[in-house]
């Protein structure tokens, strides 16, 4: 396995807790361990890296960091995953696949067209969704650091499966006749930048930005581009 940091080369495995340590963090009896088929044991790994990369960024973390947080030995570790890489974006993808289905799944749940976008930008800026923009950006960032081509394609089926969700509520809204536009390509890919950029400068707050003025920017957009009479001339 590849050294993630200068503290993981030479590595082979993690010290076995003493007796007395019942701390769960730790790594449980071998015996145990392996009454556990893979697909659980690697779900147990990715599942830890996740608060991991929250709290310190994604080029932060090392493997012995996520064996301590998922209470296995970075043997273990290192026998299910091929790099650390590998582990920190298993991790990332499960964490953005569960913040946009409960995006998509609250938006649904709208009355209309136009609910739906109103709660989607709600949910897209609060004081709580900082957590997930840094991991967002993490994860993009690290698609420009060598990575394989699975890596890159499956951010890319990522980023479409976004766009396909805010065209989605779009069209429902010009269905339900609330909008009037025949550029719903074109109003998705404007909402997912500004949505982005808002991010960005919401993290970095140069300049400041409130969650407010952040829904605010992206409110305004779709009264713009969405608003009744919209359509260009046939």
């Amino acid at each position: 396995m590849a050294p993630h940091h200068p503290e993981d080369v030479g590595m082979t495995a993690a010290k076995q807790p003493q007796p007395a340590a019942r701390s769960p963090r730790r790594a449980v009896a071998a015996a145990d361990r392996t009454r556990q088929p893979t697909e659980v044991r690697r779900r147990l790994i990715v599942e830890a890296a996740v608060p991991l990369i929250a709290e310190r960024g994604y080029a932060s973390v090392g493997v012995r960091d996520v064996a301590a947080a998922a209470g296995v030995s970075v043997g273990t570790v290192t026998y299910h995953f091929g790099s650390v890489q590998e582990i920190l974006s298993e991790a990332m993808v499960l964490h953005i696949e569960r913040y946009y289905a409960e995006l998509s799944e609250a938006a649904e749940q709208a009355t209309s067209g136009a609910e739906a976008l109103r709660l989607l930008v709600d949910a897209l800026f609060t004081e709580d969704t900082d957590r997930h923009w840094r991991m967002w950006f993490d994860y993009w960032n690290a698609g420009e650091q060598g990575t394989d081509a699975a890596f890159t394609g499956g951010q890319a089926r990522r980023y479409e499966t976004w766009h396909q969700q805010i065209r989605a509520l779009a069209q429902r809204g010009v269905t339900d006749g609330e909008f009037g536009t025949d550029d719903l390509d074109g109003f998705t890919v404007r909402f997912a930048a500004l949505a982005d950029g808002l991010a960005l400068q919401r993290l970095r707050q140069a300049p400041p930005l409130s969650t407010e003025d952040a829904r605010r920017h992206l409110n305004r957009l779709i009264e713009t581009e969405l608003g009744p009479g919209r359509r260009s001339p046939e």
